[in-house]
């Protein structure tokens, strides 16, 4: 099949999105897509890409198109939303020249923003192509959870626009179960949503040695890792908090491997509290060091700030960290919890609960080496049955020709 993948981000940006490109070309599938100049997270363009430079591209096989757009530079208010309006622009105007290509589907990422469907509906328009809109993120709720709008009128706007692009989109795939009564809520029929959630890039496993190419030094003791975005989001107040709790716990150490937003209060928060000894922040390495920094973890650490938007959401993380076969704590409401709990992969507690994760983190502290392998091998079992890549990778294609099928689609 041929088919467009229509996203603001893509290689070298660091998404999903691109081993889900590589693995419809493994399958034996045409891709082509249709994406920004990259720019995330750094919010300046890459070397070796600008306006007039790579355009067009090829990757693993994959035809990319790139277009226009403003960079995000530092991502706050204004900056970020000519950031998005450039690509919706640039990207709505390129989908009247490729639309000669006979595509099968088009599937839209969507992690942020929800206006990234609106290129795929103008080419729908155009050439009746089915659209398969891929919602990793619920808006509006988000922009009103993450991004402190309170404005009613953005925020009727927002959902005005989501509302059109659900509408308009032939089925839609939800990367959580807790999307699913919101989007029924804005008006979708309940046979068009469809449970897809995100998977693991298959450099995570358990197999996966402690072979860093940097040089980095790490503590001899239990390591709770944390890795990620360093931002608002991810609380990481409460997070220091625990840390305070077991700053007696000697052998305790929190590594914090990232960066972001928040990340110069947290190094602040550190030397106030006198956590040097405990708290390590790192900083970011690229995904392919990942799986090494985590074998040298004993646990893995998600949390996410008390909003209800955030616990309808599973982060990416835990299908990582799952996949890798590590145990789990998590400080997090809903579904990720939900599925930590299910996999029997580790500790959970309430979002902003940070005696709880540090009663948690001793708890699993206390441990021994069996048992914490034991939780690693639960959630690496509960990862194959189900976030497998190859068995959602078959369940979208099915998906397509199924819908092809029944409605004859032609070109």
């Amino acid at each position: 099949m041929k088919i467009l993948i229509v996203s603001q981000y893509f290689f070298p940006e660091n998404f999903r999105i691109n081993d889900f490109a590589n693995g419809l070309v493994e399958k034996g599938n045409s891709v082509t897509v249709l994406c920004g100049i990259p720019n995330y997270p750094t919010g300046k363009y890459f070397k070796g890409y600008g306006l007039l430079k790579k355009k067009k591209e090829i990757y693993n096989k994959i035809k990319i198109i790139r277009v226009p757009l403003i960079p995000r530079k530092k991502g706050k208010g204004i900056e970020l939303l000519f950031n998005y309006i450039s690509y919706l622009i640039s990207a709505s105007i390129q989908v009247v020249f490729i639309a000669k290509s006979n595509f099968h589907a088009i599937f839209v990422h969507e992690p942020s923003p929800i206006t990234v469907g609106i290129p795929a509906i103008v080419l729908k328009k155009i050439k009746k192509i089915p659209i398969y809109f891929w919602a990793l993120d619920l808006w509006p709720e988000s922009i009103k959870s993450a991004g402190n709008v309170n404005s009613r009128l953005i925020y009727f706007f927002a959902l005005k626009i989501t509302k059109f692009i659900y509408k308009h989109s032939d089925k839609i795939l939800v990367s959580s179960e807790g999307f699913i009564q919101s989007i029924i809520n804005k008006g979708v029929p309940k046979h068009k949503i469809i449970f897809f959630p995100q998977w693991a890039e298959s450099i995570f496993n358990p197999k996966i040695t402690k072979k860093l190419k940097y040089k980095t030094t790490f503590p001899d003791g239990f390591i709770v890792m944390f890795a990620g975005n360093i931002g608002e989001a991810q609380d990481f107040e409460s997070i220091l908090k625990s840390a305070d709790h077991l700053r007696s716990e000697k052998s305790i150490y929190w590594i914090i491997i990232g960066s972001g937003r928040k990340e110069n209060w947290v190094k602040q928060e550190i030397k106030n509290r006198k956590l040097e000894h405990n708290v390590w922040l790192l900083g970011r390495f690229p995904i392919e060091e990942m799986p090494a920094l985590y074998a040298y973890s004993d646990a893995l650490l998600v949390s996410l700030k008390k909003e209800k938007i955030f616990s309808l959401t599973i982060p990416a993380k835990i299908q990582s960290y799952l996949a890798s076969a590590k145990p789990i704590l998590t400080m997090l409401d809903g579904e990720g919890s939900k599925v930590v709990n299910d996999s029997k992969s580790g500790y959970v507690a309430k979002s902003g609960d940070a005696i709880i994760l540090a009663e948690n983190v001793r708890k699993m502290y206390l441990l021994n080496k069996n048992e914490l392998l034991k939780l690693g091998i639960n959630g690496r079992k509960y990862y194959e049955r189900h976030f497998d890549r190859d068995l959602l990778l078959n369940k979208f294609l099915n998906i397509v020709k199924s819908n092809y099928e029944r409605n004859h689609w032609k070109y």
